[in-house]
């Protein structure tokens, strides 16, 4: 009895261990991360230096949450889709079930929009407006196709508009500039995605590019887009907002995006074009983080 006891015990003990790491992918933390991480980017672009401890918490919070609400969100409202497209994701594998999914999407919305409230009305209007964009689009928006892209890519870009007005600063150029690369870089994203899910997204009716002009079609306006990125990038040189120092960030950058570019033109399956695409994003995270670093030591 106490032999088959500790079984139970340990049984139980892995369970719980598989069920939190879930909860954690659900998070999809490099995603969370990278929304809150563009928030204090956008501080320290707006200011010129590290913002105050409680401004760059809040406005990381705000960012992280948000996104987390919508990431699992989505999920939730992509559970037949994944048992097809991602059968091993929490959800579809039945590690974490959809009543709880909701629960943690509550917790996560409430917790974004406390902390936008530390900053005012006006904050918190907007992030408002960002959390009901990712509802609209996870309910009724993703199947549509390029608008649907268009409504996540618009919420990535704002991460660094919500910066600039949480430091009192939201018509600098630069932040612009920033929030226009974050836009065609996720845009890039969106519709390489999309290629990578089509067998799913043709069975819930999707009308998204890949499934109307074909995977090639797609996965060269995603490389066009991070080449937009490119170019929007020596804007900061041109004007003189940036010094030479600058073209260390950028020079990383863009050979990130031309590398996995390659990557997600070459890509045969499904899993390495998703690999493509998340080499993108950490390796703009990574640039944007080393670029903050850069800017707080000079």
């Amino acid at each position: 009895m106490k032999i088959q006891g500790n079984g139970v015990n340990g049984y139980n003990y892995g369970m719980s261990v598989l069920k939190v790491k879930a909860i954690i992918r659900l998070f999809r933390p490099d995603l969370s991360l990278a929304a809150g991480i563009c928030v204090v980017a956008g501080q320290i672009l707006a200011i010129g230096k590290l913002p105050p401890f409680l401004t760059a918490v809040a406005g990381f919070s705000t960012a992280f949450f948000i996104s987390a609400a919508a990431i699992i969100l989505n999920d939730y409202f992509d559970f037949e889709v994944d048992l097809v497209n991602a059968p091993q994701r929490p959800l579809p594998s039945g590690l974490v079930n959809k009543r709880e999914a909701l629960w943690l999407t509550a917790a996560t919305s409430l917790l974004g929009l406390a902390s936008a409230l530390y900053f005012g009305f006006v904050v918190l209007g907007l992030a408002i407006v960002l959390w009901v964009i990712g509802v609209l689009y996870n309910w009724r928006f993703k199947q549509s196709g390029l608008p649907g892209n268009l409504m996540v890519c618009l919420s990535v870009a704002s991460t660094f508009l919500l910066g600039g007005i949480s430091a009192g600063d939201f018509w600098n150029g630069i932040i612009w500039v920033f929030a226009g690369m974050a836009f065609f870089i996720d845009l890039g994203e969106e519709i390489a995605g999309d290629a990578m899910d089509m067998e799913g997204d043709r069975k819930r009716g999707s009308r998204s590019i890949a499934l109307k002009k074909g995977k090639r079609f797609a996965t060269t306006l995603s490389v066009i887009c991070w080449g937009i990125v490119i170019l929007l990038g020596l804007v900061p040189l041109i004007t003189g907002w940036f010094g030479w120092s600058y073209l260390l960030f950028i020079g990383i950058t863009d050979l990130l995006l031309v590398f996995f570019s390659y990557r997600l033109l070459r890509s045969k399956m499904p899993e390495e074009g998703r690999n493509a695409m998340r080499g993108v994003y950490i390796g703009a995270t990574l640039a944007v983080v080393a670029f903050m670093l850069g800017q707080l030591i000079k």
